[in-house]
């Protein structure tokens, strides 16, 4: 994708400071970070969401993300650390090529992690389970 910043940024176009790249995957500094050591992590091949991904890619990605997270973490002394993914403009995702935010985290950081949960009435659990598994 021409346009996509995050395949220039693969592609040399646009500089970034990398930690870690393969063949496939490509892991570098977000430059609006929530916490300091906040890193995207990326497929090389564009896609623009999960469902959009090779499973080689998929793979690849939960892999680096393995090495990435704790290695960022203890980089900046932190106690432990979000993974996150947006998939579509209304659940937050900014560019449009699909990424991971590693983001270290320490007690007292301010930064939170709230979700407004809700209930299940009888028998909904159950029927959204079946649609799921049939989606499938």
């Amino acid at each position: 994708m021409p346009d996509c910043i995050f395949c220039r940024i693969v592609k040399g176009q646009v500089p970034c400071s990398k930690v870690y790249e393969n063949d496939r995957v490509l892991a570098f500094m977000d430059i609006n970070p929530v916490a300091p050591g906040h890193v995207l992590v990326i497929p090389k091949a564009h896609s623009n969401d999960v469902a959009g991904m090779s499973e080689g890619d998929m793979a690849a990605v939960a892999l680096a993300l393995r090495k990435l997270a704790p290695a960022v973490v203890t980089a900046v002394g932190g106690e432990g650390y979000n993974i996150l993914n947006n998939c579509g403009g209304v659940a937050g995702q900014a560019v449009e090529h699909v990424h991971f935010h590693v983001i270290p985290r320490k007690t007292g950081d301010g930064r939170g992690y709230r979700w407004v949960t809700l209930s299940y009435r009888d028998g909904e659990i159950e029927k959204l389970a079946a649609a799921i598994m049939h989606k499938l």
